[in-house]
């Protein structure tokens, strides 16, 4: 591993151009899968009133300085949304985007994404720009009735909508009452493995007396950051800087589907290997290098599907002192996204005609991924959120609960009972199969949701908007788990 002074300024919007991945705000980490090459289809409405068009003009600001082209062509684009105009959006796009979104398709997100859980579009505060790989984005800082949405607008070269996300607005992180600042230090990173570098940050205790336990974070689905970012939410520097407080040495990094976005989307072989397995072994075994870890008690820990991929993981880590589940996946993940989106349409009094046709759609493509007429040369719009065949058939005879309790390493399994996500029927099945594991222990959180945050009552992905903190009980149990695990001495490094 490489320390590094100063840390890489990225942007997730790189992902769309290269993927043509409209990132509604809904499509979280829970839902499995990688950068994909049509858009999700797993957001829905939750039950609040259904679309209006507003007369609200997406003009910027009065006083704002002269936006440059690309950001008034993002204001007129908006405007389009704004006015029912998809035509107009549609012939903005490149050739992939056209093949991803028809304007059938861009009323759907709009109307039945978008508005249906933020509510009617009241106006903007302006817009900010960001380069990165030869693409230009422009966000517009657009607020809604409920909530303020990131809309991001990805340009080519050519000047042509190469990518378009709507996502919760930035807003400044907070640290939680149980991090104590003093107690750590954060330092730059580089995690290595072959030609991908991908940068990172390492907490570690300060003034420790002897070698400290460590801790990698693997991340869920989708081009995370080392923050595992999702709105105003931050659960892995949560996890990082709780944990450090109190002892622990966490290592996080960005994932590599954040860091190379064309690289990855463009990968038509793609696996849950190239996606998180591999990276995510050469961070462990970056880890136990560094000289303040204890390289005998070095952990790893996978959120959703971090967790999922955890069994494979430590094929490739017999070193691991143990392994974290957190809200991981122990079914196959097609019938995850089948179940999420089921329940999602089920918060909706009504669905709506094009809701029943999208659910009908996506059975039949959960279907295919089951079927034996299922091939490496199958298309992708044909599979689950557009992922690759190739993804599909590497999972077929993966056992991910069985899997890890061959390995024999301790296992903590934690799961929020609030999660639609990955759900109770998980961790009881993760919890049959390493009851017989020594070390393994299982806390199943009632009123915790898929990032570990307290809530109340039938959990909506509109709470994901709001901004919380991993449960302070959650990085208590870690931390104690992680102490009670006794591992024999073995060789440094």
């Amino acid at each position: 591993m490489k320390r590094r002074s100063s840390k890489d300024d990225r942007w997730v919007g790189a992902a769309a151009a290269a993927a043509a991945l409209i990132l509604v705000f809904l499509c979280l980490t829970g839902c499995g899968g990688t950068t994909t090459t049509s858009p999700p289809t797993t957001a829905a409405s939750d039950g609040t009133s259904g679309p209006t068009i507003p007369t609200t003009s997406t003009s910027p600001p009065n006083g704002a300085p002269d936006l440059d082209l690309l950001s008034q062509r993002a204001f007129a684009l908006l405007d389009s949304f704004v006015a029912g105009d998809y035509d107009t959006i549609f012939r903005s796009f490149d050739q992939t985007m056209k093949n991803s979104l028809p304007p059938e398709k861009l009323a759907q997100v709009w109307e039945k994404q978008v508005i249906a859980q933020v509510g009617p579009y009241k106006g903007n505060t302006g817009a900010r720009q960001e380069s990165a790989e030869g693409y230009e984005a422009v966000i517009i800082q657009a607020q809604f009735e409920k909530a303020a949405l990131d809309v991001r607008w990805v340009f080519d070269a050519h000047g042509l909508v190469a990518g378009l996300f709507f996502q919760p607005a930035q807003t400044a992180y907070t640290s939680p009452a149980y991090v104590k600042p003093d107690s750590f230090t954060s330092q730059e990173v580089t995690v290595r493995n072959g030609a991908w570098v991908l940068p990172g940050t390492l907490t570690l205790p300060r003034d420790a007396s002897e070698p400290v336990p460590g801790l990698v974070l693997v991340h869920g689905s989708g081009p995370n950051d080392r923050d595992e970012t999702l709105g105003p939410n931050k659960p892995f520097r949560d996890l990082a800087e709780g944990l450090a407080s109190i002892g622990v040495a966490v290592l996080r990094y960005d994932k590599r589907s954040f860091v190379y976005p064309k690289e990855t989307a463009g990968d038509a072989g793609i696996t849950l290997n190239e996606e998180t397995v591999d990276d995510a072994a050469a961070a462990f075994h970056s880890l136990r290098t560094i000289p303040e870890i204890d390289p005998a008690r070095v952990f790893i820990l996978g959120h959703s599907l971090g967790g999922y991929a955890i069994p494979r993981i430590g094929l490739l880590t017999p070193e691991a002192a143990g392994f974290i589940l957190m809200a991981a996946a122990a079914r196959p993940l097609e019938d995850l996204i089948l179940e999420q989106l089921e329940y999602i349409y089920s918060l909706s009094p009504q669905p709506s005609e094009e809701e029943t046709a999208g659910l009908a759609a996506v059975r039949d493509q959960v279907h295919l991924v089951k079927s034996p007429s299922l091939t490496p040369s199958t298309p992708a719009s044909k599979l689950p959120l557009g992922i690759p065949a190739s993804y599909w058939l590497d999972l077929r005879d993966y056992s991910p609960a069985s899997t890890v309790a061959e390995l024999g390493q301790p296992v903590l399994v934690i799961q929020g009972g609030r999660d639609y996500q990955v759900t109770e029927a998980d961790f009881r099945l993760w919890e049959a199969a390493l009851v017989v594991v020594p070390g393994s222990e299982f806390r199943l959180y009632p009123d915790l949701n898929h990032l570990f945050v307290q809530g109340k009552g039938m959990a909506t992905p509109g709470e994901y908007l709001q901004g919380g903190h991993v449960a302070a009980e959650v990085i208590a149990d870690i931390a104690q788990w992680m102490a009670s695990i006794v591992v024999a001495p073995r060789d440094s490094h």
